[in-house]
């Protein structure tokens, strides 16, 4: 509801990222992660990398390269990009994403804005104190053997 959330920019991304189709896959609160979908729709999807997405665990062939559609929550903090790494950056997956699942080729400028308003997402990450514990020695107790 913030008219002013965002700049010119980044809000040219976002009205691409809705009209190009993007929010077929990644769609609510965490914009993706709720649904498995096939890379490669338009185009297959090239790699060296042996995984086979949903068919390494259900065995079925129509499984293959169906991968979990990943949340864009903090994705400027996640690379490398994709299930195999295969994109070292924001800018060559919104390339290879648009090419291969949405059959569009960006121009550099349109590029830009999506990976603007991608960069939008990143929040403020969790931070958490590791427990202080003091150092083992021989008259330290044993942990009890694990009981079935």
């Amino acid at each position: 509801g913030d008219d002013t959330a965002l700049d010119a920019t980044e809000l040219a991304g976002y009205e691409l990222f809705k009209t190009s189709g993007c929010v077929a896959c990644h769609n609510g609160a965490a914009v993706g992660g709720t649904t498995f979908q096939k890379m490669g729709l338009v185009e297959p999807y090239v790699t060296d990398n042996p995984a086979e997405g949903r068919k390494g665990v259900t065995g079925k062939d129509a499984d293959r390269f169906l991968f979990k559609v990943p949340t864009l929550r903090n994705v400027e903090l996640t690379y490398p990009y994709f299930h195999d790494g295969g994109a070292a950056t924001l800018e060559e997956s919104v390339e290879i994403m648009g090419r291969l699942q949405l059959g569009r080729t960006y121009s550099a400028e349109e590029t830009a804005q999506i990976v603007a308003f991608l960069k939008t997402l990143t929040g403020k990450q969790p931070s958490f104190a590791l427990p202080h514990l003091p150092p083992s020695s021989n008259a330290t107790p044993a942990p009890k053997p694990f009981e079935r």
